[in-house]
């Protein structure tokens, strides 16, 4: 049975993916675009702090007594229902012009994301998905297409997606990944929420990154696993919960978390 109650949230969702996009695409590769660099060493744009604020505000109308956790600003509310916003998703690349880039939104029920959204305006893509109802992609609720993970199930046949090498080195799960890379049939580095939708799609059987916060992985969840997909950490903990994520087809996922286990986790399997 339909959760109406959940459509509803994912009508909001797309309104809120409407207007986000509307602000990033008016400032990406805008002259004036201001970049500063946060405490973490991660630059943030305006476009970035007026789309959680544009966010925020219209949730403060439209959901008032949900809580909302945002990359760029403090949490605010408290309750079972929380918003998770990543205003954009992928900032590096906006910042330089590269249409990889992306507003995720997620509604989390406890612990629990129950809706997902991913809006890439400048790719002219955008995927969602909540509990129980699939998930699609498409320009609109009323234009879409369902979508589905891969059947690949031998590592000699997958293509793998991740973002960088570097924080892989500091994992302890580095030679562990080389090794993958050299194994797997195909590797690019797509990055990004753009990996874990296009495994969503079946055409990369494999994405991980070994460090991520809630925002960037909360609205991916749902679209991975209503497309058949599994998401867990590196650990094996299913959900956006760290370190890292492991996103597979579902086919692979016990093998890539035997073979992407921390070092002294093998050498103790091993003795």
């Amino acid at each position: 049975m339909v959760d109406q109650s959940l459509l509803d949230d994912l009508r909001l969702a797309h309104v809120l993916a409407d207007n986000a996009d509307s602000l990033t695409m008016t400032r990406f590769k805008a002259q004036d675009l201001q970049v500063t660099t946060k405490p973490d060493l991660t630059p943030v744009s305006d476009a970035d702090v007026a789309v959680e604020e544009a966010i925020r505000r219209t949730l403060r109308r439209a959901r008032p007594r949900d809580a909302v956790h945002g990359e760029e600003g403090s949490d605010t509310g408290w309750g079972p229902r929380r918003w998770v916003i990543d205003p954009i998703d992928g900032t590096k690349n906006f910042v330089r012009g590269v249409p990889v880039w992306a507003t995720l939104i997620a509604l989390m029920q406890g612990e629990e994301v129950v809706v997902g959204l991913v809006s890439a305006p400048a790719l002219q893509k955008r995927w969602w998905a909540s509990k129980g109802n699939g998930a699609f992609t498409g320009k609109t609720l009323m234009s879409a297409s369902r979508i589905s993970v891969s059947r690949v199930d031998a590592v000699a046949d997958a293509s793998l997606s991740y973002s960088s090498i570097g924080g892989w080195v500091n994992s302890g799960r580095g030679q562990a990944f080389v090794d993958l890379l050299r194994d797997c049939w195909r590797t690019r580095a797509y990055g990004d929420f753009w990996s874990y939708m296009l495994l969503a799609e079946g055409a990369v059987d494999i994405a991980t990154e070994p460090e991520l916060a809630l925002h960037d992985m909360a609205a991916l969840v749902p679209i991975v696993t209503e497309a058949g997909g599994r998401f867990t950490n590196l650990d094996g903990r299913d959900g956006p919960v760290g370190p890292g994520a492991l996103v597979t087809n579902g086919l692979l996922h016990d093998e890539m978390l035997g073979r992407l286990a921390p070092l002294e986790d093998t050498l103790e399997i091993e003795g």
